[in-house]
């Protein structure tokens, strides 16, 4: 006699449950190996003949739904484990193992239907970029990641296609951050992305000696953050590790702060969304009474500023007409409510929503434009009655070439730095000696992702030989740093400490915009050797730092 579908169930998930079912939800890691596609495929119709009902045994519909609901939920966790593939796979059976009625009644503390019933795309579209064959320099590029299939080969796919074709000598692969939705990705599509820590021991095993990131991220955000304490324990597995800018660059002190990296972020997207929405400008949009808003994220985190800088970046763009707001309400005057009170003072009837997000993923499609959730953005907005009508664009940035060319170029930035370390490391230091009094450009390299030269100078600096001395000019993203101390922090604070002091330097970016920057003469002890040069910012906080002056050139 056939067994019930709950008793078939109810062993899999005690089976599940033994090998450490258990969890609890977060964002941020990978999957390995699973079962081969085709063994997943066969094992729903195996279970599904089990499962047939019989007069002695009527199948418990929520019974069973609430059973796969537990399955999902166990790899609905930040956390990979050994038992993570095996919990994927079940995960799934039971899935494919329900009726289509019994599928709708799935819901568990993360679990609904559209876990695995959402269609998202064709996830075979999608290159997870965890080839071994890596070679000496690597490019890894970190996500936070997206389960919406057609999005993650738009967006992440569309920045690394970009790095793939502007660094033909470079392995590029991928790594996601969030666990989360790496386990959603294997147990749905077998598609197996490397977290951050999967990537960097493929790096290892592959005898990589060179390593750039690129993250994908924003801003220097709580991601930024704990993408380089996870590279901590890393640092001697390498000869050279870089980390990039994210896509804004610099954060700055308050909300009036802006940068090119912002300037240009704000042109792509705008130009994008116009484009989108039918009108030949902005101006023209404006003239019909049309607001874009622009939905980031938001955080807690004390980048959050940044979104009160886009918003000035608009203003002083002339774009009257784009608001910036927030799914998360921080920082508070980019909350739903506080921007529709904007659109609406500003007297515009027409509201085009569009993410600021890297990604099209879970907060474009749910939060802001699911028509069925109150919540939701395009919701309130319509809600609201001040609007005739409220239309989404779901694209994330990561598609506009503009925004791709502006990674490929965050890259340039330390990819150089990278190489140039390298031939430094396995060439003997040189002395003053070496070098006739002249002057010469060089590469200036440091060990921190904040304390780096202008991508204007494309990680160059100016060395002066002169009478037996060395002196390098090199001009910084910002202000934001006001003094150097070639030595450590501890020493740069002692009464009589010779404090470098900065100078005004005028960079002209690619796009022909110019910024005033702070610039120092920093005195060079030795050439292709690190030595200690300590920083304080605007807020009064000394670090230490190791920099290297490499490569002479006349």
């Amino acid at each position: 006699m056939k067994k019930p579908f709950a008793v078939i169930m109810s062993t899999m998930l005690a089976m599940s449950l033994l090998a450490g079912c258990s969890g609890t939800g977060a964002e941020a890691a990978a999957p390995a190996d699973t079962a081969a596609a085709g063994e997943i495929a066969e094992a729903p119709q195996e279970t599904a003949e089990a499962a047939e009902p019989t007069e002695e045994a009527p199948v418990d519909d929520k019974a069973a739904a609430d059973e796969v609901a537990a399955l999902i939920d166990a790899i609905y966790v930040q956390e990979r484990t050994a038992e993570t593939d095996a919990q994927c796979e079940a995960a799934k059976a039971g899935w494919d193992a329900l009726t289509d009625a019994q599928k709708e009644l799935v819901e568990g503390e993360f679990a609904d239907p559209d876990y695995f019933g959402r269609d998202t795309g064709d996830a075979t579209l999608d290159d997870p970029l965890n080839q071994d064959d890596i070679g000496e320099n690597e490019l890894l590029v970190v996500s936070f990641g997206t389960s919406f299939n057609d999005s993650r080969v738009a967006d992440i796919g569309g920045i690394e296609k970009a790095l793939i074709a502007a660094y033909p000598d470079w392995s590029v692969r991928r790594a996601f951050t969030a666990q989360i939705i790496i386990n959603h990705i294997q147990a749905r599509d077998n598609e197996k992305i490397d977290n951050m820590e999967q990537a960097l021991e493929r790096a290892v095993s592959n005898g990589v000696k060179n390593l750039v990131i690129q993250p994908t991220h924003l801003m220097h955000g709580a991601e930024y953050d704990e993408l380089n304490a996870a590279l901590d324990k890393y640092k001697d597995k390498f000869e050279t590790i870089a980390v990039a800018e994210p896509l804004l660059g610099e954060v700055g002190n308050d909300a009036t702060v802006i940068n090119a990296d912002k300037e240009s972020a704000a042109k792509a997207v705008v130009a994008e969304a116009v484009k989108a929405a039918g009108f030949d400008s902005l101006e023209a949009a404006d003239k019909d009474g049309t607001a874009f808003v622009l939905m980031g994220h938001g955080t807690s985190h004390t980048a959050n500023v940044t979104y009160d800088q886009m918003q000035t970046q608009m203003e002083k763009l002339g774009y009257k007409n784009v608001f910036i707001g927030t799914v998360e309400g921080e920082p508070e005057d980019t909350e739903c409510s506080v921007v529709i009170g904007k659109v609406k003072d500003a007297g515009y009837k027409k509201v085009i929503l569009r993410p600021l997000m890297v990604v099209a993923g879970d907060h474009a499609n749910n939060d802001m434009a699911d028509p069925e959730d109150e919540e939701s953005w395009i919701s309130q907005f319509t809600a609201s009655g001040n609007f005739d009508s409220v239309d989404c664009q779901i694209e994330g940035l990561g598609r506009i070439k503009e925004i791709e060319d502006m990674y490929v170029a965050h890259t340039a930035a330390v990819i150089g730095d990278s190489a140039s370390a390298a031939s430094s490391n396995s060439a003997a230091a040189a002395s003053v000696s070496d070098l006739a009094d002249g002057t010469y450009t060089v590469d200036f390299t440091t060990d921190g992702s904040m304390f780096h030269v202008n991508e204007a100078k494309e990680g160059k600096g100016e060395l002066t030989v002169k009478n037996g001395e060395m002196t390098v000019h090199i001009s910084l993203p910002s202000k934001n740093i006001v003094n150097l101390f070639v030595g450590k922090a501890a020493d740069a604070q002692k009464s009589g400490a010779k404090l470098l002091e900065p100078t005004t330097d005028t960079v002209t970016y690619k796009d022909g915009t110019s910024e005033e920057v702070n610039g120092f003469d920093i005195p060079v002890p030795v050439i292709g050797e690190e030595f200690d040069v300590a920083l304080v910012g605007t807020k009064g906080k000394w670090y230490d730092h190791k920099v290297t002056v490499s490569n002479p050139t006349k």
